[in-house]
């Protein structure tokens, strides 16, 4: 485990690994309090694959979710925690897709199953999860779970878990429902709390004071001012996110939105798109944006304040991961100035203000995103990988390695970026040709 810890580049602990892997990794019931992008993936993750017996079929840990998204991002890096064990099966049970395919794949057993309370119960409920054999349960984004609803699905699934389990509950925040949910399903839990906090030094903010009638024109000039490659916009509504989209689409940026109103196959295409930058600008409200991790975020536009200073926080710390810069723009109306000064007071120091006025678009040229997304039918159900794809592209397509981006592989269908330039040869390329023998179909999404 070590040395697959060592490949993956797990070099140091994050402060909620260091903090509760003693604890969990001794058998307890663990509170842990940290936010999105804090490693707690692996805080949990590492505790429940120590005491995964392998040779045993049985579903030994659930971990629940509040969406598909987070779900998926769990599974993957379960996947790659677990490569140094041999023959770990993990499966992501989630709605918005058929349950048969999901029921067929547990008759054949799952050491572990990730999914969201819904989908979960009514897997139980037919009889095709068993749990009779769990042995940790874990809680992701807990209190994100009971803001949707959540509650009567979580404790209708633990009471099919045996008594005799260890419950790890991860939190961003903890309102009283999730004290509650802690005080009726675990045992003498243990607490940590890792404030959710971000380097000011690898994340520069501003904040402009505006009108009302400023909002809308103001996000659009801050992209034309800045010009970033991939920006996270957040809205506290969804009829806001509407609105901004509106606007965004009539000034010519590629934006796109993401609400709970959309369908699950419209969300995963908003979220490829976004995600291996074929769309500059996503525009979202916390619930829907909960759980994403989205890599090489350039900038985060706060078009409204959230009156949840530790939420700003959250917000904020999506962009400058890792070893890049990040940049946070801000939007604040009067009747939003009382909110600043609890950001100011968790973030320790006072808000870098400017003039809405300093703002002017730096360049005429379109912000056009770098990649353009083809969707191929046929996925892994078909045993068409991503390393087909790009053998497809690279070989008989013509395209340099270069010109072919991030590759998602979902069960009936492919999604692969493509340098915008070469967006109409790659998938004339792909029609007219083979990827594995098998001749597919493409389009530009």
């Amino acid at each position: 485990m070590l040395a697959n810890l060592d490949r993956l580049g797990y070099a140091t602990m994050t402060p909620i690994q260091a903090a509760s892997l003693p604890i969990s990794l001794a058998g307890n019931d663990l509170i842990a309090q940290a936010a999105t992008g804090s490693g707690k993936t692996a805080a949990f993750a590492l505790p429940l694959l120590a005491k995964l017996d392998a040779s045993n079929r049985a579903t030994q840990a659930l971990v629940l979710c509040p969406t598909r998204e987070l779900a998926d991002q769990v599974t993957q890096e379960l996947r790659r925690l677990a490569r140094a064990e041999d023959n770990i099966k993990i499966l992501t049970l989630c709605g918005g897709i058929p349950m048969r395919p999901q029921r067929a794949s547990l008759e054949h057993g799952a050491h572990i199953a990730v999914g969201t309370p819904g989908r979960i119960m009514d897997l139980l409920d037919v009889g095709a999860l068993d749990l009779r054999e769990m042995k940790t349960l874990v809680l992701d984004e807990a209190d994100r779970m009971l803001d949707m609803g959540f509650y009567d699905d979580i404790a209708k699934v633990i009471s099919q878990c045996p008594r005799a389990r260890q419950t790890l509950l991860f939190s961003a925040t903890y309102p009283p429902g999730v004290e509650g949910l802690a005080k009726q399903f675990q045992r003498n839990p243990k607490t940590v709390k890792v404030e959710a906090q971000h380097d000011d030094k690898k994340i520069r903010q501003y904040f402009y004071e505006i009108e009302k009638v400023q909002r809308l024109p103001a996000v659009s000039l801050l992209l034309r001012h800045f010009r970033p490659t991939s920006t996270l916009a957040f809205c506290n509504t969804k009829a806001k996110c509407k609105d901004v989209l509106e606007r965004l689409q009539a000034d010519g940026f590629s934006a796109l939105a993401l609400h709970g109103e959309l369908e699950q196959k419209d969300r995963d295409q908003v979220l490829i798109q976004f995600a291996n930058k074929s769309c500059s600008v996503l525009v979202a409200t916390d619930v829907a944006a909960r759980g994403l991790d989205i890599q090489g975020l350039d900038a985060v536009i706060n078009i409204d304040v959230t009156p949840e200073p530790e939420l700003h926080i959250h917000r904020v710390g999506r962009t400058g991961r890792g070893d890049e810069l990040g940049l946070a723009l801000n939007l604040v109306g009067l009747n939003e100035m009382h909110w600043i000064t609890k950001i100011e007071d968790i973030q320790g120091r006072e808000c870098e203000w400017h003039p809405l006025s300093e703002l002017t678009a730096t360049s005429d040229a379109p912000l056009v995103p770098p990649m353009t997304t083809l969707q191929i039918l046929g996925g892994r159900k078909e045993k068409i990988r991503a390393g087909d794809v790009l053998g497809a592209l690279t070989g008989e397509g013509g395209l340099a390695k270069d010109q072919v981006g991030k590759i998602n592989v979902n069960d009936f269908a492919i999604y692969v970026a493509v340098a915008r330039g070469v967006a109409k040869k790659a998938v004339a390329a792909l029609n007219n040709g083979k990827v594995k023998g098998k001749t597919v179909k493409a389009r530009l999404v």
